[in-house]
């Protein structure tokens, strides 16, 4: 798990949104990304990156389970079902018997098209959202759950489906330290226990957050400053000649070493004149540093496609068939004209009046064009228009229900 850190304005979104693969098509870019050595062109990377904007976007009638039930359906279960069928194979060549729980849940989640599975049960613990499963989501209008556990349910969107890179951007935006630490603690745990590879944007994280992390990625001015183990960060920039006050959270002194105006603070070297110092001069002495050095080593060597199965990769566009993603998007808007009952039957009843009166009132087997029968027309175009004018105020009990 990575942290990515940046002053505003340094290229933090759009770094993720380049490795999720979210950027326009038409702009320019310089370099390549691969994933277990395949351009982006060679598969899809929007269903194998998954891309968390720092919004959440919700239904908000919809109940916290609801919401990630259709987000599992809708997801599909990628290439679980071949992996657990391998297991089995391979489980009964060996002589193993698995436990009875891991062993069913293993087998349900490979399971597509199921409205309630067992997964969304085991998600809903591990991020904390147990006690709020059958809470509505909700918006400004209508009340819900709290901000911390709408970052939880946007989280869990993503990671319960099938993509095993998450790229998540400045989920921190308007909680608290003790929620955000929560939230970093729930993705800490499901990194080290799915394997996945999760990079989070974060402005501010306390010092407590920040030690949840493996790796740091530290931006500057466009340019990555520092990419390397959590541990040697502040190694690196003593290195350079600056080192972090002992009261001072490491992510503040990251944040603020590479900014022209707060630099000077932490220089060390007092028997030189201190001189700015650019993050490309920083980045240069990144490469010469052991931390850059192993990672230039590793990057340069050749990577073989064939040492890493073709699964941890999507190579279609669409998880499940259209009729699949036709019957999930059916049975959501089902489920909100279901919760919406009476507005929806009061409008058909009162379509069907409405019809009614126009058709008795106004109707006329034959119409000449004179003055008399032009005041019906204006008598016609003038109810339609107070029916236009009138129509959306039945429609208020959708957006104030009390």
């Amino acid at each position: 798990m990575t942290l990515l850190l940046g002053p505003p304005s340094c290229g933090k979104t759009t770094l993720l949104q380049a490795l999720a693969g979210k950027l326009d098509q038409t702009l320019e870019v310089t370099g390549a990304i691969s994933y277990n050595g395949y351009n982006l062109n060679e598969f899809v990377p929007q269903k194998t990156s998954a891309y968390i904007s720092q919004y959440d976007l919700h239904i908000s009638e919809m109940t916290v389970r609801e919401t990630l039930d259709f987000s599992a359906r809708c997801q599909g279960v990628g290439s679980r079902a071949e992996i657990m069928t391998e297991v089995s194979r391979r489980e009964k060549k060996a002589g193993i018997m698995p436990e009875p729980d891991i062993d069913t849940y293993m087998k349900v989640i490979g399971i597509e098209g199921l409205k309630r599975t067992l997964q969304t049960d085991y998600l809903l613990k591990v991020l904390g959202l147990d006690t709020c499963a059958e809470t509505p989501v909700g918006d400004v209008m209508r009340k819900g759950i709290s901000g911390g556990e709408k970052k939880r349910l946007t989280t869990g969107e993503m990671i319960i489906g099938p993509a095993k890179v998450l790229s998540m951007d400045e989920i921190s935006n308007g909680l608290d330290s003790s929620t955000t630490f929560q939230v970093v603690s729930c993705l800490q745990h499901w990194t080290h226990i799915m394997g996945s590879t999760i990079l989070v944007a974060l402005l501010q994280p306390p010092l407590e957050t920040f030690d949840l992390f493996d790796d740091i990625i530290l931006m500057a001015e466009g340019k990555i400053v520092y990419h390397g183990p959590r541990d040697n960060v502040l190694e690196f920039f003593e290195h350079c000649g600056f080192r972090c006050p002992t009261r001072k959270g490491i992510a503040d002194f990251l944040q603020e070493v590479v900014s022209r105006n707060d630099q000077a603070r932490y220089c060390c070297g007092k028997d030189q004149p201190y001189n700015h110092v650019s993050a490309e001069e920083f980045g240069n002495i990144f490469k010469k540093l052991h931390v850059g050095q192993k990672l230039d080593e590793e990057l340069s060597q050749p990577f073989s496609k064939s040492e890493f199965h073709k699964n941890a990769l999507s190579f279609k566009i669409y998880s499940l068939r259209k009729w699949e993603l036709f019957k999930a998007c059916f049975g959501r808007e089902w489920l909100l004209m279901k919760r919406n009952s009476f507005i929806h039957v009061f409008k058909s009843a009162q379509l069907v009046v409405i019809a009614l009166i126009t058709m008795t009132v106004f109707i006329r087997t034959r119409m000449n064009i004179d003055v008399a029968h032009g005041n019906y027309y204006l008598g016609a175009l003038f109810y339609a228009l107070v029916r236009l004018v009138c129509n959306g105020i039945a429609d208020l009990s959708l957006t104030f229900p009390d």
